[in-house]
């Protein structure tokens, strides 16, 4: 009875096996898988950035994140003085320490005191007042 039991399981198994063995790549088919693979990298490769592209692209960012850093700084400061709490028309952009203020003020004590604002600012190297004066009708 057992010998019929291992026969049995035996002619079930093989062709479970055979199945499986058929279905796995031949040689020629691995070759051409090896080739698409190495097809796929060597494209990837091609569109990946050089040390000098990532590194460039690092200054990049750190200048951006600098920069807006220091736009924000300077709005909070205009933002919280309480002579300047009026001067909402003033639009701040900086770039490597140099800001610029554009926008409207309505007096020329105004346009002074946004510019002495923005330079008690930390990281501020200079300011480019560009604001106009233009009394509200």
């Amino acid at each position: 009875m057992k010998a019929l039991i291992v026969v049995a399981a035996a002619a079930i198994a093989f062709p479970v096996y055979a199945q499986q063995k058929q279905d796995l790549p031949n040689a020629q088919e691995r070759a051409q898988n090896r080739e698409k693979v190495q097809d796929k990298v060597e494209s990837t490769k091609e569109k990946l950035p050089t040390a000098e592209e990532r590194a460039k692209n690092r200054d990049k960012v750190a200048t951006t994140t600098s920069n807006a850093t220091l736009t924000g700084k300077v709005k909070s400061a205009l933002a919280s003085d309480a002579g300047a709490k009026t001067m909402t028309n003033i639009n701040v952009d900086s770039n490597n320490g140099v800001v610029t203020l554009k926008g409207r003020v309505d007096t020329a004590d105004a346009k002074k005191k946004a510019a002495e604002i923005a330079k008690k600012v930390e990281g501020v190297k200079s300011v480019k007042n560009e604001l106009k004066v233009e009394k509200k009708s």
